[in-house]
């Protein structure tokens, strides 16, 4: 382990977890990650590795099976696992959004029927808010859910999603959708939103009555993890599978999802370029050009420094929004800087790194081609680089709102 990206007053268990997860990926994820990349495999071992860890229930509480650690905790191993293989972060970061949401806004009843099977890992949740032709504008979205018109309470939901990590191999999907029912002209479209827990069966095609996923998106990165469409036709849910029980509620839930669901991409963007370092300074000592290792030359050497640099900031940032988050305080300001600058650094240490490997960087058979190919989700997941600076620029112009 080398010195970059150490953080300070750590508890003797948060460095145990991490130490534990820090082996995990060295000796499971490493040694296979690029080549299940090539084949765009799923991760079933490594999952069930994880699963036996503890990761799925990392940040569910105690009382329902988890082991109940902080943010700071979560986003650690988050950053550790992304270093091995940044496919496999994603396929936890979307149960443990789901798994927050839960925790966070569920009925007692929703509370103690899902959180111990999400714990377990038995039950693996992906969430949904993405359409087609929207993008970042969540409030946008079309996907309905009317009340089925009988004694039942259900509703009817029907629409099209897309961009939905885990979709396949998820069996609990929280689901946001316009509920219009009861509001009067002029309400604003964010406080007319439902999150909905739809429970499906793992697969493609109709996996229940009313829902299909078509299959996965041939991605240019970010394989393994399955990415699908979702397209609902009339779906029934139940009433007690409405989000905290109340409709009109769904866009501060998934908000809130997502503020952590930010620092969770920065961890990534941290153990991405993290690697990319490591692959970089380490070629860099290999490789020998004009009778010595190019590490020897002050070009690589001032490559190495500004690398080395953008890593310790990006973590620093990262550590600071976790822990803001944990203290119970508003983390959208740190979280959106933390997600836009680990994301920004993360895209330029692999490209430098990309550069000193030199025309090997351009073969599969070196693992920087494949951190090249997964770097620029990370400028687009969870709010794009522009969305966050958005975020940013209002939540600092509250700040320092000028009085008079």
């Amino acid at each position: 382990m080398g010195r970059l990206a150490q953080t300070e007053g750590l508890t003797e268990i948060q460095r145990e977890i991490l130490s534990t997860v820090r082996s995990f990926v060295d000796k499971e994820i490493l040694p296979v990650a690029t080549e299940l990349e090539h084949k765009d495999e799923y991760p079933a071992e490594i999952v069930e590795g994880l699963k036996e860890l503890g990761i799925f229930g990392l940040m569910i509480p105690e009382e329902y099976g988890g082991l109940g650690e902080s943010l700071l905790t979560y986003a650690l191993c988050v950053e550790e696992i992304a270093r091995g293989w940044m496919s496999v972060s994603g396929i936890i970061n979307t149960h443990f959004i789901v798994a927050y949401m839960l925790k966070q806004h569920g009925t007692p009843e929703q509370k103690d029927y899902f959180l111990p099977k999400m714990a377990a890992g038995e039950i693996r949740g992906a969430f949904s808010m993405s359409e087609p032709g929207l993008g970042s504008d969540v409030s946008a979205i079309t996907s309905k859910g009317v009340p089925a018109g009988d004694e039942s309470g259900d509703f009817l939901l029907t629409g099209q999603k897309m961009w939905l990590t885990n979709g396949g191999t998820s069996t609990l999907v929280a689901v946001l959708c316009r509920t219009d029912e009861g509001h009067t002209e002029g309400t604003p479209p964010h406080k007319s939103m439902t999150t909905f827990l739809v429970e499906k069966e793992p697969g493609f095609g109709t996996v229940r009555p009313g829902l299909s996923i078509p299959g996965k998106i041939d991605k240019m990165g970010y394989k393994g993890v399955d990415t699908t469409e979702l397209i609902m036709d009339g779906l029934r849910i139940p009433a007690d599978r409405v989000l905290g029980g109340t409709t009109g509620r769904g866009f501060y839930q998934m908000m809130d999802g997502v503020e952590v669901g930010r620092v969770n991409v920065a961890a990534r963007g941290c153990g991405v370029a993290q690697r990319a370092f490591e692959l970089g300074i380490d070629y860099a000592q290999q490789r020998h050009t004009f009778g010595k290792p190019i590490a020897g030359h002050q070009a690589i050497q001032f490559k190495l420094a500004e690398m080395a640099t953008k890593v310790e900031a990006a973590h620093a940032l990262m550590v600071g929004a976790a822990r803001k988050k944990d203290s119970g305080q508003r983390n959208d300001l740190e979280a959106g800087m933390a997600k836009y600058l680990a994301s920004e650094y993360c895209k330029e240490v692999v490209e430098d790194s990309f550069r000193i490997h030199g025309g090997y960087g351009f073969s599969k058979e070196y693992e920087i081609e494949r951190l090249y190919r997964e770097a620029p989700m990370l400028l687009i997941g969870e709010g794009t680089a522009e969305i966050q600076k958005m975020i940013v620029g209002r939540r600092l112009l509250e700040e320092y709102r000028t009085q008079g």
